[in-house]
């Protein structure tokens, strides 16, 4: 599904952030990334979905070298990829429905279909019946209940989440945790950036350590 091979990211003027990268993720795995503040996770998160090009080596995602697609390609890429953010980042002046449908939107989907596959994914995430809501009027774990509902409306075979839990307090990260579970079980591949060592020892899964760019177990 994912596999990284020597992989090298280095910014102009600065030193490498990712550093001779190696692994490999199974369909259906479910893996944290952890490593202090700056350690190159964020980065390794943006190569996967294509923000960011690797400066050497090889990423290659469901069966395609991400460091050899187009700039055309890159949209079709990400409509396999279900993006989760910590500040969940949500269009504000759109209703959950317009933030939730923004994926099938630009996938072209007709509005019958979007409605269907909306409604589906706010069932799923427990949010059934917030359609109309303002993401203003829900509390933090529901906003990013909706992020994960936007990220899965496409179904994605792969799930990436940037600290999803950073904003959440104990009891609500696994109730996040739990939908990342019920999501694994039906073989969406999903890697989760996290420093909560707390809630990563609890969930008894591969976990990749990155310290200044370099992987350490995996």
């Amino acid at each position: 599904m994912l596999v990284f091979d020597r992989v090298f990211k280095r910014y102009p003027d600065a030193e490498d952030a990712l550093s001779d990268v190696s692994f490999q993720l199974e369909q259906g795995e479910m893996v944290f990334l952890t490593g202090h503040s700056g350690a190159g996770k964020s980065t390794l998160l943006k190569l996967i979905a294509g923000m960011e090009k690797c400066t050497r080596g090889q990423i290659i995602f469901d069966g395609q070298n991400i460091n050899r697609i187009t700039e055309k390609q890159i949209p079709f890429v990400r409509r396999k990829l279900g993006l989760i953010f910590q500040d969940y980042k949500l269009l504000q002046e759109r209703t959950v429905f317009d933030n939730v449908a923004l994926p099938l939107v630009v996938a072209g989907n007709g509005y019958h279909e979007i409605a269907r596959r909306v409604r589906a994914s706010l069932d799923k995430v427990g949010l059934s019946g917030k359609e109309t809501k303002y993401p203003i009027t829900l509390s933090g774990g529901e906003q990013q209940r909706v992020g994960i509902a936007r990220a899965v409306v496409n179904k994605p075979k792969m799930i990436l989440a940037d600290e999803p839990t950073g904003n959440l307090d104990p009891e609500l990260s696994a109730e996040i945790m739990d939908l990342f579970s019920q999501f694994q079980q039906v073989g969406v591949t999903i890697l989760i950036a996290s420093h909560d060592k707390a809630l990563i020892d609890k969930m008894h899964n591969r976990v990749l350590h990155l310290d200044h760019g370099r992987l350490l177990q995996g």
